[in-house]
């Protein structure tokens, strides 16, 4: 088959189907604009294209989401026009809509099938627009008209895909059921033979020293430092943490940019804003035992879960973090917040412990007793790894269940162009 991968970030979710396909022996092209010139990547050949037109001016607040949409999805159309007429034809196209890069690929091409990944439907009932109360406007009504809006990337592309794939039951639960009929439920997969416990492990700290499974290292992990994430509620645990625990090292990898959720204030990152709330509160010698990483390759990623004794992870309601996925896989001791999207992942007391998001006192807590108990942690690490390989491995379920799902996506009839 002739496949066409569309990501404005390429590979992203595709980085295992993607070279799978290719070396079935499919045809895969990818277009993104993550690269600036033609290049070819695990047999993919991957193609640019480019964004001309700028946002536009004077527009509603509340549209310039799907504005911003728009704009991608006419740059992707044109690249494509230009694909076709080269005389590339897909059978199928497997794409992440969240950018709206795929809103008119039927337009170019009317019998392929379209795939799409189904990361989330904005939602703006209670449990999700107000869940965080501190970081709430002053209308709800106004910021539930809003979130409504945002979804009309979703809407739009509810009348291009024939199926849809979603990485957990929470994201796919999001979609209305228009939407969740289409929508295969299948992760992204955990490489479980790389990520894995290493009782060996030695992770170097910016300030030349190491530590081993012998220390006692506590890890924290966002993409960005954000309270989407529960990075103000950690900070705010933090001071009472470190008094508890006067030798634990605390890790925190995050960047200062955001990923989800508001922007802090102009010339300010939430990361600083959180640092400065705290910093009275803890004596230098224990401020000098947290170590912010930023953002760090991926090899030392792996070493950081595995030298962890007790990782910590918190979200609202959204998207899981694969890094979750990654602790458990490396068989860390995980207390995470008792939120909707942990609910497939860990069984309170079994593989993990469940702690109220808000509840900072609560999260130090159980830190200690699982830093206490060197059972309990070993316990909790081996039932987490086995939940990961026997649910989530990329290998024996992930991958295979993907592949399965694009000879399925192929043997659709492609859904006719409605206005």
């Amino acid at each position: 088959m002739k496949i066409l991968f569309i990501h404005q970030n390429f590979p992203g979710q595709y980085k295992h189907l993607a070279p799978a396909l290719a070396a079935a022996g499919h045809q895969c092209v990818a277009l993104t604009l993550r690269v600036k010139e033609p290049t070819t990547w695990n047999g993919v050949r991957v193609l640019p294209y480019q964004i001309k037109r700028k946002q536009g001016q004077g527009i509603h607040p509340w549209v310039t989401d799907f504005d911003t949409k728009v704009i991608r999805a006419e740059a992707c159309f044109h690249a494509a026009m230009h694909l076709r007429d080269s005389g590339f034809t897909p059978d199928i196209i497997v794409g992440h809509h969240g950018w709206g890069e795929t809103m008119f690929l039927r337009d170019v091409w009317p019998k392929a099938r379209i795939g799409l990944y189904c990361e989330l439907y904005h939602l703006a009932n209670e449990e999700h627009l107000g869940f965080d109360p501190e970081f709430q406007s002053d209308s709800t009504t106004l910021d539930a008209l809003r979130i409504r809006l945002k979804n009309l990337n979703n809407l739009v592309h509810l009348q291009v895909a024939d199926a849809g794939i979603s990485p957990t039951q929470f994201q796919a639960g999001t979609f209305p059921p228009e939407w969740r009929q289409k929508i295969e439920v299948i992760h992204d997969g955990i490489d479980t033979d790389l990520v894995t416990a290493n009782p060996e492990v030695r992770f170097a700290l910016p300030d030349g020293s190491e530590v081993t499974r012998r220390d006692e290292v506590i890890t924290f992990v966002n993409r960005n430092l954000e309270p989407y994430r529960g990075y103000h509620i950690f900070m705010r645990a933090l001071p009472r943490l470190l008094r508890e625990r006067p030798n634990a090292k605390v890790l925190i990898v995050g960047g200062d940019d955001v990923s989800y959720g508001a922007r802090p204030p102009k010339g300010q990152t939430w990361k600083q804003i959180f640092i400065d709330e705290v910093r009275g509160q803890i004596p230098t010698p224990n401020w000098q035992r947290v170590h912010f990483l930023g953002k760090i390759p991926y090899d030392q990623f792996i070493k950081l879960l595995q030298v962890s004794r007790v990782h910590l992870y918190l979200t609202y309601p959204f998207v899981l973090s694969w890094s979750l996925f990654e602790a458990m896989s490396a068989e860390a001791a995980i207390v995470a917040s008792d939120t909707g999207p942990l609910k497939e992942a860990i069984r309170d007391g079994e593989n993990g412990m469940l702690v109220d998001f808000f509840d900072g006192d609560g999260l130090v807590e159980k830190c200690c007793a699982l830093l206490e108990d060197a059972e309990m942690r070993r316990s909790f690490g081996q039932a987490a790894r086995k939940h990961i390989v026997q649910n989530y491995d990329l290998r024996s379920q992930c991958l295979p269940r993907q592949m399965q799902w694009v000879d399925h996506l192929a043997g659709l009839e492609p859904q006719p162009i409605r206005d």
